[in-house]
């Protein structure tokens, strides 16, 4: 599941909405909709993340979460760290490696961390 999908889903549940009845509504599939609530599907386009924050009556601060975290979800990572210095090509391969060995609270510390170091709120 992808940071988008997990909102997604979550959205759903607090409002009592059914795939079916969502998908209907923002004129897509349910299948697809599951797909990108389980992240087998890639970031939704800047048009369908509208439909949801419409569907949604979603404002401000929260519109703008969405759709960081529909940015944040493609599910297949490429890096190209050509050109960028060998400590960014050593974590970049040390992630792709080692990413699944990592439990829940070691990824947000790892997460706060980069954020902290780009200078964005964790």
């Amino acid at each position: 599941m992808t940071p988008f999908g997990e909102r997604l889903r979550a959205l759903r549940a607090e409002r009592g909405v059914s795939q079916k009845d969502m998908a209907a509504a923002i004129g897509v599939s349910a299948a697809y909709l599951s797909a990108l609530e389980h992240g087998r599907r890639g970031a939704p386009t800047w048009t369908l993340i509208q439909k949801i924050i419409g569907y949604f009556n979603i404002i401000w601060d929260d519109a703008e979460e969405l759709a960081r975290l529909a940015e944040a979800s493609h599910p297949r990572v490429r890096l190209d760290t050509s050109g960028l210095s060998p400590a960014a090509t050593e974590l970049a391969n040390l992630l792709a490696e080692n990413i699944e060995k990592l439990d829940e609270a070691a990824l947000r510390a790892i997460t706060t961390s980069v954020r902290a170091a780009l200078g964005r709120r964790a």
